[in-house]
């Protein structure tokens, strides 16, 4: 027997009653804004050539490693959700998933799809083995009718802008694309070096020589290799970005003398280094890029702090990005020093840091950020984008950090459906936040709202630039 699927109106405001009277109030207030999503992997052709979406199951499940990873624990093996290179019928990939669906009880990928199923698709049944054909049938129509395709989509999220990340190599031919189409809609990029910076990234040295190709420097030598990427920021700018983005091991910088720089840069090019050697360049490379931008206004973000690819057969199997990456203990104060002595009181930067250790929210983060003027902090990310994730972050960084050392919210996805209902859950945790303040009289209610607004829209905007 289905059984009915409902969003309480007041879900995620606090228990208490006054104080859910006053979130209700503020997150009215800051519900139908634009959307301002400034970093993200959604795929650029979807809004290049408006296409249909696939189906149900290429959609909503093959791209997200949240689903991924939850259904894999519980034995469930990737092919029979048809994550390439495995290639079974869609409807009974969907089916798998319809019939595993209980196991997302309580995790926020489970709010965010009902909210997509209700709001998006007007389901009123709960997923489940029983309804899985159903959803699949209501879905699929819908996904080949022109409101469902992508630029429709876009403006009825009321998105602002959207950026997508891409590596150097990129030639941003879907960009181009999207800005000669004649769309209002904005989709930019942003600009992931990652491919040419970590001397450990799969066909480090393919791509290097790439690099020098595509730029037309001499990427044999350190200047040469710095000028590629002078160049290639340029051309990111071109096409819209104003951010950089940096998925290193960990926040390790580096400053070193230019002769020392040039040595290391040889060894890493000559492909004779060491695994020390491979982290020291990373330090260095993100003062450089600390230094580029400076010049060029592009604003830095740094996602240290997680093992990528954790599991080797599933690597092998199906390539990254699978679910089967986990977070390790983290140090910024130490290992930031040497980019914050050159640049961390040059307000002309800004370093938007992220991490998905909760541990050094109080201790490291918000101290840091509260003090130098090129930090921003980053919201709670990946395996912390979830209710108590985010009050968790304000109640440990506002204190030292205050709101406006923070960048508002950011949802980071793949899945393209689930920005509005991320954004939603994030407004509604703030909401909750700033109320508990209020009954508290901690915070003025009307600072409340101006606050809402701000960590809702007006930060990310300002912070990157948009």
């Amino acid at each position: 027997m289905s059984r009915k699927l409902t969003l309480h109106p007041d879900r995620l405001f606090p228990a208490e009653e006054r104080t859910r009277s006053i979130a209700r109030g503020l997150y009215q207030s800051v519900r139908d804004i634009p959307i301002v999503s400034p970093h993200g992997h959604t795929d650029p052709a979807w809004f290049a050539t408006n296409e249909p979406f696939a189906n149900p199951a290429e959609l909503l499940i093959i791209p997200d490693h949240y689903l991924l990873r939850m259904l894999y624990s519980q034995g469930v093996p990737l092919e029979h959700l048809g994550v390439p290179p495995a290639q079974p019928d869609r409807r009974e990939a969907w089916r798998c998933f319809a019939e595993n669906y209980q196991l997302f009880r309580g995790t926020p990928s489970r709010m965010w799809l009902d909210w997509v199923f209700a709001e998006i698709f007007g389901l009123d049944v709960r997923l489940s083995a029983e309804t899985a054909d159903l959803y699949y049938d209501t879905i699929d129509a819908a996904l080949r009718t022109a409101e469902f395709r992508p630029r429709a989509l876009f403006d009825r999220f009321k998105i602002e802008v959207l950026a997508t990340t891409e590596s150097p190599l990129d030639t941003l031919e879907q960009h181009r694309a999207i800005r000669e189409s004649g769309w209002k809609g904005r989709v930019i990029t942003a600009y992931r070096p990652d491919p040419v910076i970590d001397p450990e990234y799969p066909g480090f040295a393919d791509n290097l020589r790439e690099f020098g190709e595509l730029t037309g420097e001499d990427v044999s030598t350190h200047a040469g290799y710095l000028r590629a990427h002078e160049g290639r920021r340029a051309f990111f700018r071109e096409a819209g970005a104003t951010s950089t983005d940096h998925g290193h091991p960990t926040p390790f910088t580096a400053d070193l003398p230019r002769e020392q720089a040039e040595a290391l840069y040889a060894k890493i090019f000559g492909g004779g280094f060491a695994a020390a050697d491979a982290e020291l360049f990373r330090g260095q490379m993100l003062t450089e890029m600390a230094r580029m931008s400076v010049e060029d206004g592009m604003v830095m973000q740094i996602h240290p702090g997680v093992y990528r690819s954790h599991n080797p057969q599933l690597l092998d199997r199906f390539g990254r990005d699978k679910g089967a990456d986990i977070p390790v203990a983290t140090e910024y104060v130490r290992n930031l020093k040497p980019l914050l002595d050159r640049f961390g009181n040059d307000a002309r930067l800004t370093v938007i840091l992220f991490t998905p250790d909760e541990t050094t929210y109080s201790r490291e983060l918000a101290p840091l950020a509260g003090h130098y003027p090129a930090l921003r902090l980053g919201p709670p990310w990946w395996f912390h984008d979830s209710p108590e994730g985010m009050r968790r972050f304000r109640e440990q960084a506002t204190e030292t950090a205050g709101f406006y050392n923070t960048v508002g919210f950011i949802d980071d996805t793949r899945a393209f459906l689930s920005i509005p209902a991320r954004h939603d859950m994030a407004r509604r945790m703030d909401c909750g936040f700033l109320a508990r303040m209020v009954a508290e009289h901690r915070l003025d209610e009307d600072e409340a709202y101006e606050v809402a607004h701000q960590l809702a829209y007006d930060l990310v905007k300002a912070a990157f630039k948009l």
